[in-house]
């Protein structure tokens, strides 16, 4: 008798169960979380594991750049831009300068322009060093931040034994670079531009962060959780991305083959031999090997930079007092983690009337609404690690 109760008893259980209902639940990620790469926050709604709606909420650290640079002078928005993306820091001034420049109708000498180069590709190399190490961390796999920010910290000892600074240089300057003065006696000095024993360290710095790629095929690459967890996980269709105007290693790995280098001369990347690697899937896994490959590409520029560089001057010829003529420009480049413009509006002052900055994280964090829908709630912070933004990129 007492079995047939607990018969009874275990049978209503279960038709009960069956015919309870999950209620849809809110779940906030942010904006302190740590693998929100900053104080982003995402209101997701989940039914069970599954999320059914995303809404991303941003400008908690807005800082107004556009406007700040509106009541500076040219040569003072330098030290702002170098900071939206704190990550790829040189990379950021390189538009501006050269949209000024163009409104000037001045072009920097050959060996700045070289110069310019290499840092932006050692900065390229530097941003994703950082992506290849934190995001395996994001997942699970400790070893390999450690492993590849070593490589990482060498690569930024050079470029702050050029520029003074590590995260900001500031180096750049209307008409070339900022030079430096060097030997000599009494009142006569002489420029300099790269120290002592840049170019034999730097070459060696670049067979090292190769080396580090090659270790990250096994400690990564070779794992099978995180291959698991990356494979199939967050796809973006090319046809998707373009749409919401995702670029740069993103839109890459979704098969799209373009590459602001080879398109826009804002830089003599046309006289250099490289490839634009590209994914098959657009998942987190091919984003993720995409700018493996585009570090050894950016070895590979450096290399060719250092033995190409020629001769010369730092600066073009500029006025003291530098005076923009009316006009407007827009220029854009390929930065670490996508296109980043400037359009400039000058009406002839030391200062632009207006200033639109265009951001590459910005645009790549839009696709998030679109992109979390369907996906598992564990995927989240797989597929927003996967897009490489930063919060500063974002709330500009």
């Amino acid at each position: 008798m007492i079995d047939n109760r607990l018969a009874a008893i275990h049978a209503s259980d279960v038709s009960v169960s069956v015919e309870l209902e999950t209620p849809e639940m809110t779940l906030n990620l942010g904006p302190q979380h740590p693998s929100t790469h900053g104080v982003l926050r995402l209101v997701a709604k989940v039914d069970g594991e599954m999320i059914t709606s995303v809404e991303p909420v941003i400008g908690y650290m807005h800082r107004g750049y556009e406007k700040l640079a509106e009541v500076r002078t040219y040569p003072q928005i330098t030290a702002l831009v170098n900071r939206i993306d704190w990550v790829s820091g040189f990379a950021n001034e390189i538009p501006f300068m050269v949209a000024v420049e163009r409104l000037m109708g001045i072009e920097a000498p050959p060996r700045a322009q070289y110069i310019r180069l290499i840092l932006t590709e050692m900065a390229r190399i530097s941003s994703h060093l950082v992506f290849l190490s934190s995001y395996p961390l994001e997942l699970g796999a400790a070893t390999p931040l450690m492993h590849a920010l070593r490589e990482r910290e060498r690569v930024l000892d050079l470029i702050e034994g050029v520029t003074g600074g590590r995260f900001h240089p500031n180096f750049n300057r209307i008409g070339g670079v900022k030079p430096a003065a060097g030997g000599g006696s009494g009142q006569k000095k002489v420029l300099q531009d790269l120290p002592a024993g840049f170019l034999a360290d730097t070459r060696k710095a670049m067979d090292e962060v190769d080396d580090v790629c090659d270790d990250m095929v096994n400690l990564v690459l070779g794992n099978e959780i995180f291959v698991k967890r990356t494979r199939g996980v967050g796809i973006i269709p090319k046809d998707r991305g373009m749409e919401f105007g995702v670029s740069g290693p993103n839109l890459r790995a979704s098969g799209v083959k373009f590459d602001l280098r080879k398109s826009d001369a804002y830089l003599p990347y046309a006289n250099f031999e490289f490839d634009i690697p590209t994914g098959a899937n657009g998942d987190c896994l091919d984003r993720y090997w995409v700018r493996m490959e585009e570090i050894r590409q950016a070895t590979r520029i450096v290399r060719q930079a250092i033995d190409g560089l020629p001769g010369g001057d730092l600066q073009a010829k500029v006025p003291r007092i530098i005076k923009v003529p009316a006009g407007e420009v827009y220029v854009r480049a390929e930065n670490p983690k996508g296109e980043m413009g400037y359009h400039v509006v000058s009406e002839g002052g030391r200062g632009p009337y207006r200033l639109k900055i265009r951001s590459a994280s910005f645009s790549n964090i839009s696709v998030l609404p679109w992109l979390l829908v369907g996906q598992l709630v564990p995927d989240i912070i797989a597929v927003l690690g996967s897009l490489d933004f930063v919060l500063g990129d974002v709330d500009r």
